[in-house]
Order: C-alpha cells, then structure tokens, then sequence
C-alpha cells in the first residue's frame, strides 16, 4: 500500500523517531510503513490520518494492480 507519510512527517519537521513517539509504535514501524515494507492496521491507520488531520484515504493510497 503507498502512503504519504514520509511528506506529512516532513512537513511538519518530525523525526521518524518523534512520530514514532506520537503514535506509540517504534521507529523501524515507522520505516517500514515509510518504505512500503508494511500495511498498518485499521486502529494504527486511523490513528494517524486522525494525527494529521486527514482522512485514511487521504494518507494511503490501494496500491494499483
């Protein structure tokens, strides 16, 4: 699944580390789901489109078959 968490995180200036922080998971999460390398769960997905102010859709994208 492709996301737009790396340019969130970014535009707001936070490490991955401090997202991390934010959304109670561990940094390697957070680079897993910036790489693509892992689809977060529904409740981890709603957090962090509620974390930015967005809606799920807004932040992953269903990968194109």
């Amino acid at each position: 699944m492709k996301n737009h968490l790396r340019e969130l995180r970014e535009a707001k200036a936070w490490s991955q580390g401090e997202l991390a922080e934010r959304l109670e998971v561990s940094r390697q999460t957070i680079n897993a789901l910036e790489t693509g390398k892992y689809d977060p769960s529904l409740p981890l997905a709603f957090k962090i489109a509620r974390l930015f102010g967005l809606q799920i859709e807004d932040v992953f994208l269903p990968e194109e078959p």
